[in-house]
């Protein structure tokens, strides 16, 4: 007879009294133990480490921060002084020094945005008056190192202006709808697009000469008239944006083509400009040394001012001419009798200068006139009235400066760029082949050549 199957669950072993008594204890210990440590966690204490060390006091805390300043370990020093002040309980006037202190510390780190942070809570804690000039000349500094000159114009405003409430740069300049702009926020947008013009040539420039890039650009701004136009200019593109997303424009294939052309260039640049960037190096001995390699380049031409007299016909500049040779005034003579009316109440000066071999500014092309006047002293009337396209001419060479090689420091912005431009060009032909190879690039030219014709074409058939 087959055996039935057991499906009960066995029965569990009976355990001795101590060992539940154990495990009693120790759940108690384990469930007071949490407890400890949640009340640790709510008061804001870490809990004491297993280990041998100790937790610092808050001079021990003090004098880390100022160990590690010393070692110019500046974002360090930085982190344990906002630490100390964690712990310690200090009054406003101790918490505004300490900010400060921070704050020079990050400028010194290189964190220049963080270091505007912190002068401004040093400000807020208590307005020293001791660090006032101090801080006015740091938040000055970090602007200027982080290129944020529309920002420090403001900073300047405000911190110069009679009337601290009324905020620098918040004037309304234009509205959209609801949304109003801001003075402020036009100036940040002209410097956007400044920096955008400017970015194809941060690897070619330091920070310090993009930096004056930039404010060269930024001075055009200072115009009202410009800044109007910018502002319109601007105006425009952001309602027709608007208006385009509104009706969908960015679905459209034909749309979604052109923007994915336009990221393919953007990245195919930008990834060139990073390889350039990290490729290349110009040191001064570099300079020094194109310089030296290419000073014919940098010559300045022989150069001359003269004064000039129009007329029309060759007898009345024969009599205006014997006139000056008998002793009357070049200047007061071309004032009365000069046709040129640009020059003429200028005593017939010429603002630009005669360069040698070139084309005379305001007579035009001339070659015997331009070498009668590098033949000729100065001051001196030539000799006799030549004849142009515009008709006689008499003319009196006012100065004249000889050929001059210009210095390296003169010319050193000038060499810095050419120098980065050979570089670069180099670097890009260099990159472009390797990633040509990467990817195994092949160019069929034979496929582009002009096809031959066939040569029973070319043959004519024989009778």
């Amino acid at each position: 007879m087959a055996e039935k199957l057991d499906f009960s669950i066995p029965q569990r072993k009976a355990r001795s009294s101590a060992t539940g008594v154990l495990t009693v204890l120790v759940l108690v210990f384990l469930a007071g133990l949490g407890v400890a440590n949640l009340l640790v966690a709510l008061s804001g204490r870490k809990p004491a480490s297993s280990g041998s060390g100790r937790d610092l006091s808050t001079e021990q805390v003090k004098d880390l921060a100022s160990k590690l300043a010393q070692r110019s370990l500046y974002q360090q020093a930085a982190a344990t002084w906002r630490d100390y002040l964690a712990a310690a309980k200090l009054t406003d006037t101790e918490q505004a020094r300490i900010h400060f202190q921070i704050g020079t510390l990050l400028e010194k780190a290189g964190l220049y945005a963080d270091a505007v942070e912190q002068y401004y809570r040093s400000e807020a804690a208590a307005g020293l008056e001791e660090l006032r000039t101090q801080i006015n000349a740091h938040v000055k500094d970090c602007f200027e190192r982080l290129g944020e000159f529309s920002a420090l114009r403001y900073e300047v405003m405000d911190r110069t202006s009679f009337h601290p409430s009324e905020a620098a740069g918040a004037k309304i300049v234009a509205e959209i709808g609801a949304e109003k702009i801001t003075e402020a926020q036009l100036d940040t947008r002209i410097e956007e697009s400044i920096e955008n013009q400017l970015a194809p040539m941060k690897a070619f420039l330091t920070p310090e000469q993009l930096n004056e890039q930039k404010k060269r650009a930024l001075e055009q701004f200072r115009n009202p008239k410009s800044k109007q136009e910018f502002l319109q200019s601007w105006l425009a593109e952001e309602i027709l944006y608007r208006q385009a997303l509104q009706d969908e424009l960015s679905e459209k294939p034909e749309v979604k083509r052109l923007v994915h052309e336009l990221m393919r260039g953007a990245l195919s640049r930008q990834l060139m400009s990073e390889q350039i960037a990290s490729k290349v190096n110009i040191t001064d001995t570099d300079l020094q040394t194109y310089y030296a390699a290419n000073k014919d380049k940098y010559v300045e031409p022989a150069r001359a001012r003269i004064s000039h007299i129009l007329v029309a016909d060759q007898e009345r500049a024969n009599e205006l001419l014997k006139r000056v040779q008998d002793g009357a005034g070049f200047a007061g003579l071309a004032k009365e009798s000069s046709e040129d009316k640009t020059t003429k109440d200028n005593g017939g000066r010429i603002a630009d200068d005669v360069l040698k071999g070139a084309s005379v500014p305001g007579i035009g092309d001339a070659n015997d006139l331009n070498a009668a006047i590098f033949a000729a002293g100065a001051p001196a009337v030539l000799d006799k009235p030549f004849q142009t396209d515009k008709g006689w001419e008499i003319v009196k060479v006012d100065e004249k400066h000889p050929e001059r090689q210009k210095s390296f420091e003169e010319v050193r912005q000038q060499v810095m760029m050419e120098l980065l431009r050979r570089k670069s060009e180099d670097v890009q032909r260099q990159y472009i082949k390797e990633m040509m190879d990467k990817q195994k690039v092949i160019i069929h030219t034979s496929a582009l050549a002009p096809a031959q014709q066939d040569k029973t074409e070319e043959t004519p058939a024989k009778q």
